[in-house]
């Protein structure tokens, strides 16, 4: 047998009787779901999870393939070009003939964290299944989405179908903002993930769908063996995360830092997870990168602040010295 990535050793460690296996191939990404702008106080702003995600992978060394749909305007051509010039794999990013470019009101409280406006439909509510988008799924190794995007049936179906005849990793970045999180939706996601990131307040709402109160740890437990998805990571805003992972708990308490705004902080989190995890450092090792990455873009204005993977290297030596 070859070389296992440190990822994959650590979820075959599971029964196979109990969860899913996957086998996790990080060279081909997909990232599924909204693109927009962000309507950020200081400006506008590139935005929406799954592209974030995408550009932060970019970054870091990784070049995704971003399933998406902007408007025929002036709005969605501008996005595109900032994708390219980002070097995102914009192949499968449609665009629609008659729904406008997502946009998005971003309000900022005194400690800096974010609420949103999010109108509809725009054009990534109507992502279309093509005969080479439902090819290029089949080889994607992970494939990354959000529950934003399937508020609307016609990009809910899309995904669920790329879902369904993909072997890939099914990565689920959960977005609960009302009115787009009945638990209708976002328990279909759940139930197709193998991997789900969530932060603390999302954890607590999908376990009272259930079963209740309980301790953060418990509700991980209780998510991971109810959805049968072996890897759950939380994150805890400017307090780090927990990572659960082959029925171990690793945490981080975050890293100090003069907080700008917290939009992206946990896309480019997730996108230091996947790139710690994809060069098999342990568990521990990972979500010390992840933090430092997400406490580095929180300190800086705008969900995707320009770094190199070099820069994205040292972040984590930096910041122990903050």
């Amino acid at each position: 047998m070859g070389h296992i990535p440190c990822f994959l050793r650590i979820l075959s460690n599971f029964g196979e009787n109990h969860f899913r296996m996957k086998k996790t191939r990080f060279s081909n990404i997909f990232c599924f779901g909204e693109v927009l702008w962000d309507m950020l106080p200081a400006g506008k702003k590139p935005g929406g999870a799954p592209m974030n995600v995408a550009i932060h992978l970019k970054m870091q060394g990784i070049t995704p393939v971003l399933v998406s749909s902007v408007g025929a305007d002036a709005e969605g051509a501008e996005l595109k070009d900032f994708l390219v010039r980002a070097g995102v794999d914009v192949r499968f990013l449609e665009k629609d003939p008659r729904l406008p470019t997502s946009e998005v009101l971003v309000h900022l409280d005194d400690q800096k964290n974010a609420t949103y406006e999010i109108c509809e439909p725009v054009a990534w509510d109507n992502v279309q299944l093509t005969e080479g988008l439902e090819a290029e799924a089949r080889k994607a190794g992970v494939i990354i989405y959000g529950s934003l995007a399937s508020r609307n049936k016609t990009t809910r179906e899309t995904l669920l179908h790329l879902l369904n005849v993909s072997d890939a990793t099914h990565l689920l970045d959960v977005n609960l903002r009302p009115p787009h999180d009945s638990p209708e939706v976002v328990e279909k996601l759940l139930h197709t993930a193998d991997f789900v990131k969530l932060n603390e307040e999302e954890l607590i709402r999908i376990g009272s769908w259930h079963r209740g109160n309980g301790s953060e740890k418990d509700l991980i437990r209780w998510l991971a063996d109810f959805y049968r998805c072996p890897t759950v990571c939380v994150t805890r805003g400017a307090h780090g995360a927990v990572l659960f992972i082959a029925g171990e708990f690793y945490e981080h308490p975050g890293f100090k830092v003069h907080a700008v705004d917290t939009v992206g902080a946990g896309d480019s989190f997730l996108a230091g997870l996947m790139k710690a995890l994809a060069e098999n450092r342990s568990p521990a090792r990972a979500l010390e990168y992840a933090a430092a990455v997400g406490a580095f873009v929180a300190s800086r204005h705008g969900a995707v602040p320009h770094y190199s993977s070099e820069d994205a290297a040292a972040f984590t030596e930096l910041l122990k010295g903050e």
